[in-house]
């Protein structure tokens, strides 16, 4: 699997997370583009593209770059500090991106986060109709941004 990979600073846990994925035998399309806005931002193009198969993104708590992750059209990113919001994220939300606070957990508990996140898999059925209406609301909503800068290009 091609995972896109970002964080906005490098530490122990990040370097750890990068390394058990490629131990797993992904590949790892590293995102480097600065602070948690652009790092999000960029995590998300790689996988709305279809160039990633999925994300792994970490800012400080997580919060700002799983909002900016999700600014992305065609991006669930998941905010995930436990092992059933990791799952459920999956199974029900069909999440294509994990993101996780870097400054908020240790390195057992990313990799088993990780893991659950990995190895869940969407359960379609009623929950595909209710993805389904969340690619609704960015269409319907992309009109609204229609004529006005990008908010996220602002700096």
């Amino acid at each position: 699997m091609n995972v896109a990979f970002g964080t906005d600073e490098h530490t122990a846990l990040t370097d750890a997370v990068r390394a058990e994925l490629e131990r797993r035998g992904h590949t790892v399309i590293a995102v480097d583009d600065g602070q948690w806005v652009e790092v999000g931002r960029a995590v998300g193009k790689v996988v709305a593209s279809g160039r990633g198969d999925t994300g792994v993104l970490f800012c400080w708590t997580g919060t700002g770059a799983s909002i900016a992750a999700n600014k992305v059209p065609g991006v669930r990113a998941a905010l995930c500090a436990d092992l059933y919001t990791a799952r459920m994220s999956r199974e029900h939300n069909d999440a294509n991106v994990l993101v996780l606070g870097g400054r908020l957990m240790g390195a057992d508990m990313a990799s088993d986060i990780l893991q659950a996140w990995l190895e869940t898999d969407f359960a379609a059925g009623r929950h595909a109709r209710r993805v389904a209406k969340i690619a609704d609301v960015e269409v319907r909503h992309a009109g609204d941004r229609a004529g006005r800068p990008d908010q996220m290009d602002r700096r």
